[in-house]
């Protein structure tokens, strides 16, 4: 079945308002943002995000007003510090916010990926981190059958959309990412619906001769959308690098107050695909 649509106006109306929504990509690569930036020019309303390291993608959503809650091992620009509209909304209590370690939101997306209820993982214990970072009930320490050791069940994350930015794809939705592509076939499995923008489409006829690089098969798939230069100002590896002086105009519009000036410009102010 063609899964292909006609763009992103239509590709992100399956995200609904309340969603929980991860995004594939890290940080400053591959992440889907001209995506998001059609979520922001939607109006969608209080979604829930979780992810293990996002930056701008979380950042410019929180930014516009698009989030009511956030749950992640860490929101961060890199080498600039800490998201900026993340960190003015979570102080003024604006935002709920959920700061954890990596670890348990990758086991969460593990169990949800392979069917399972929750999964055991050790790297909080002795730490605040289970207090901390406990959403209501999503973690709990247990004692292992076999062994008697105590270890913390991470409670299963299923996402209602993951979207993901990719290098190429065909019309049936086998995704092929170029590089590293870090958790993004754990979140594709884990979410109830997957959708993906590529930089662009190729033939059936080409993913069939190379099999072995389809990252993500058409089966996890729900919509496909030819989206060139979809992850700009990010980074897209074959295909072009991070803009870092659009990463700091951008910092400088959210330290300044003007950051409705940046919307204005940078999302509102350009059409969708």
């Amino acid at each position: 079945m063609k899964k292909v649509l006609t763009g992103l106006q239509e590709a992100a109306g399956l995200v609904e308002d309340g969603a929980l929504v991860t995004f594939g990509g890290a940080t400053f690569s591959r992440v889907p943002m001209e995506f998001v930036r059609e979520l922001v020019r939607q109006g969608k309303k209080d979604l829930n995000l979780i992810d293990r390291e996002p930056a701008m993608d979380f950042d410019l959503l929180i930014g516009a007003g698009c989030v009511a809650k956030v749950r992640a091992g860490m929101v961060a620009f890199e080498v600039f510090g800490m998201a900026p509209n993340f960190r003015k909304k979570s102080e003024s209590g604006e935002l709920v916010t959920k700061e954890g370690a990596c670890q348990p939101i990758i086991a969460g997306f593990r169990a949800a990926a392979m069917g399972l209820p929750s999964l055991p993982v050790k790297g909080m214990l002795g730490s605040d981190l289970l207090t901390i970072s406990d959403v209501i009930g999503s973690q709990k320490q247990i004692q292992d059958p076999f062994t008697g050791e105590t270890m913390i069940a991470v409670r299963a994350i299923e996402p209602d959309v993951a979207i993901i930015h990719a290098q190429k794809a065909d019309e049936f939705g086998n995704v092929r990412i170029e590089g590293p592509f870090y958790e993004d076939v754990i979140k594709a499995k884990a979410a109830k619906k997957v959708v993906v923008t590529v930089e662009e489409l190729i033939s059936n006829t080409e993913i069939r001769k190379m099999p072995e690089a389809t990252t993500i098969p058409h089966f996890i798939v729900d919509a496909v959308v030819e989206t060139p230069k979809g992850a700009y100002p990010c980074s897209c590896f074959n295909y072009y690098d991070v803009d870092y002086d659009h990463i700091k105009q951008y910092l400088k519009a959210a330290a300044k107050d003007q950051f409705k000036n940046y919307l204005d410009k940078f999302v509102y102010g350009r059409e969708s695909v």
